[in-house]
């Protein structure tokens, strides 16, 4: 973790309203709130307005396959050393189907032999908008040769997105949920 303590300690149980505890207790896992929940609870408006955008990203509105969708995020959470969000997205990650291989292979990024080439190029996509906030013509070539419009732009979002949570993790030090393995 680039923090060893939260800078900004999770909401606590006790301290919910009845409108947040409609809204928290789906995310309780265990008896436990995850921590993102809790720490991004705590700017209540922010919280409302950026659920519904990460439940497009993270939800059926997505147009992008579950696995695709984890690669992404697997690979700009690894290159912003985002351990909460790998650590949460390798469990997801294996849900939508990517091997443990596959998942160690993230890290090394777009080149590795083993890939498909399409997964390939999601990495190779992934590493140019951290890099340059920009997807290359070669790149936006070979992703538009499986991918419509909205898949497109999907990619864009789902980087970007997760770009941000990235750095709110970091700057605001979310520590790992319990039971869950960093990097």
């Amino acid at each position: 973790m680039k923090l060893s303590q939260p800078r900004i300690t999770p909401l606590a149980e006790s301290e919910w309203t009845e409108e947040q505890r409609k809204i928290l207790e789906p995310f309780y896992r265990e008896g436990q709130l995850y921590n993102v929940a809790g720490t991004l609870s705590r700017h209540w408006a922010a919280w409302k307005k950026f659920g519904v955008w990460a439940f497009h990203i993270m939800g059926e509105t997505s147009t992008l396959s579950p696995r695709e969708r984890e690669i992404l995020i697997l690979r700009i959470g690894w290159l912003c050393q985002a351990e909460y969000e790998w650590a949460q997205h390798v469990v997801f990650g294996k849900k939508a189907g990517l091997t443990d291989e596959e998942i160690a292979r993230i890290k090394e990024g777009p080149d590795h032999p083993d890939w498909a080439s399409f997964d390939a190029t999601l990495l190779r996509a992934t590493d140019e908008l951290h890099a340059d906030a920009l997807i290359s013509d070669a790149t936006w070539k070979a992703l538009s040769e499986k991918y419509n419009t909205h898949q497109l732009m999907d990619v864009v979002f789902t980087v970007g997105q997760y770009n941000m949570v990235s750095m709110v993790l970091n700057s605001f030090g979310v520590q790992l949920d319990k039971g869950v393995k960093g990097f």
